[in-house]
């Protein structure tokens, strides 16, 4: 049985000069706090930037793909291929994929 756990993926502001890594955990401890330990969240990474097709929608299902090892279509509408593979090496700091 495979379970989903919610992972997050945070874009920091430009001049941000914070470690990416504590800005993460502080945003897994302040939902867990303002949500509860239902919202079973415990992993998040900071990434420049987010996939998104032309008209600016979140390729979140690519992003899925990504996460659990499949083979990934690039879609025709993304507007910056090269994300897919930032968004590959940020997820293997957090040992993804997973299978």
């Amino acid at each position: 049985m495979c379970w989903s756990l919610p992972l997050g993926f945070l874009c920091l502001n430009k001049g941000v000069e914070r470690d990416p890594e504590t800005v993460a955990k502080e945003c897994v401890t302040l939902v867990r706090e303002r949500i509860g330990p239902v919202a079973a969240f415990k992993l998040a990474v900071a990434v420049d930037r987010l996939p998104k097709t032309r008209s600016g929608k979140i390729l979140r299902a690519t992003m899925a793909s990504i996460a659990d090892g499949k083979e990934v279509r690039v879609p025709a509408t993304i507007d910056d291929p090269a994300i897919l593979d930032e968004i590959s090496v940020a997820l293997k700091k957090l040992g993804y994929p997973r299978g």
